[in-house]
């Protein structure tokens, strides 16, 4: 008799398995069919690929707020848009410049750094993708920012990223100077509470020691000098009463001859 129970085991499991590859691999074809659709060359591979991943810098905040200047809306009731001053925008603008001259600072000083982990293979290409429309973005942004600072004033935009370099250099200044201060009040604690353990060191071995000191010099060293002048003073009535005796025999003798 067949056993049909241990067969349909195997066979149910083969299903299974068939099923699993028939689903992976259709799935796998419309996936690589969309992508070709995508990327129909490898000329236009970077482009869509970098139009759709992250951005690599956050939202430039000093150029919306630049621009938010130069196109105000008019007030309600009014034709014209309030006037900005000059010197309200020339300092926008700057501002504007010192975020891009933090910005290609980064992009400069870790390109060649992404660049060794690419061939490595460390990182995706979709982050070197990132990498490379954030350094075209900035570019273009340098060359908008020369153009209004050229439109504000003549001839600014061959120095407006200078007096931004300068500001940047300032500002990590400052910065360095706070840090060395709080560095130093940190520094300065620790001194002062290292001192006063110090000193409270040296006062109790201090203390200490003059405690020793007149323990040695104490009733037993004084006794010592009492007995001391006592054969000293018994000494000179020795040689008191020697002497006393010797001047009286000597006085007899002197008798004697007489």
């Amino acid at each position: 008799m067949v056993d049909w129970l241990g067969l349909a085991i195997p066979f149910t499991y083969l299903g299974v398995l068939v099923g699993s590859l028939a689903t992976f691999s259709s799935l796998y074809r419309k996936r690589k069919a969309g992508e070709e659709d995508i990327l129909p060359s490898e000329d236009t591979a970077g482009i869509v690929l970098s139009s759709s991943l992250e951005p690599w810098f956050p939202p430039h905040l000093e150029r919306d707020i630049y621009l938010s200047l130069l196109h105000l809306e008019p007030e309600p009731g009014k034709d014209k848009p309030p006037a900005v001053p000059d010197s309200i925008l020339k300092a926008a603008l700057l501002s504007r410049a010192l975020e891009d001259i933090k910005r290609i600072l980064e992009i400069r000083n870790g390109k060649q750094a992404l660049g060794n982990l690419l061939q490595r293979g460390s990182v995706g290409d979709d982050l070197w993708q990132r990498f490379l429309r954030a350094e075209k973005d900035t570019e273009a942004e340098l060359r908008d920012v020369v153009e209004e600072a050229n439109a504000l004033q003549a001839g600014w935009g061959s120095s407006i990223f200078q007096s931004a370099n300068e500001m940047h250099h300032n500002a990590l200044l400052r910065t360095k100077l706070d840090e060395i201060q709080v560095q130093g009040k940190a520094d300065r604690e620790w001194w002062d509470k290292e001192k006063a353990i110090i000193q409270s060191k040296f006062m109790r071995e201090l203390e200490d020691s003059n405690e020793s000191a007149k323990l040695t010099s104490g009733p037993g060293a004084d006794k010592g000098g009492s007995d001391e002048d006592a054969v000293m003073v018994e000494g000179g009535g020795l040689a008191a009463s020697a002497s006393n005796t010797g001047s009286k025999g000597g006085s007899k003798k002197r008798k004697g001859k007489k």
